[in-house]
């Protein structure tokens, strides 16, 4: 097999850990796994800790880390030459990991595979590929945005006490009663210094 990004011939055989074996580049140090071997590995971890809903690594800021110079590049499977798609994993800065949507095979460019078990990701990679996992992404963003948003208004301190508040109400039983006092409680003082 040759590697997909940089046409290196040969790719050797290594372990990425006890039980997972990969194809890596020499060259470039991107990683092949081959999609039933994947499949083997992933079947035989205990991975009821896995939350897929648990998304607190989106926009985590990932200190000694950059994107391969081949992250970028379109590839073509090293085993049965179709084109790979891509699946973002949006940390900062975000990278893409690409799979054979044919052998179900994977490929990490160099450093990739390392950042995904610091995340927990290397369990559910079939994940990164689906529209509903990149739903939930944009969504997190979103809500990281909207906070940050809010901090930026009125201060981190009160920010956090917002934040705090809102999960509080958001699993009480009449948390909204709380929210449309506390929405009128400011319009009302907003019309008083208006008046």
């Amino acid at each position: 097999m040759d590697c997909p990004k940089c046409k290196t011939p040969n790719l050797n055989q290594v372990k990425l850990n006890q039980k997972l074996t990969a194809h890596q580049c020499a060259k470039c140090s991107g990683n092949w796994l081959n999609g039933d071997a994947y499949k083997i590995w992933q079947s035989s971890q205990l991975i009821d800790h896995i939350n897929q809903n648990n998304l607190t690594w989106i926009d985590q800021e990932i200190e000694d880390f950059t994107p391969s110079q081949f992250d970028n590049k379109a590839a073509f499977c090293p085993e049965c030459r179709q084109y790979l798609s891509r699946g973002k994993v949006s940390i900062n800065p975000p990278f893409y990991v690409e799979k054979c949507l044919q052998c179900k095979g994977i490929w990490c460019d160099g450093g990739e595979w390392e950042i995904l078990n610091k995340l927990n990701l290397h369990y559910q990679l079939d994940s990164l590929f689906s529209s509903e996992w990149q739903s939930l992404i944009r969504e997190k963003q979103h809500q990281n945005q909207e906070k940050q948003a809010l901090i930026n208004k009125i201060g981190k301190d009160l920010a956090t006490k917002i934040f705090g508040l809102g999960d509080i109400l958001e699993n009480h039983p009449n948390g909204d009663f709380a929210v449309a006092y506390l929405m009128r409680k400011v319009g009302q003082s907003e019309k008083i210094k208006n008046y």
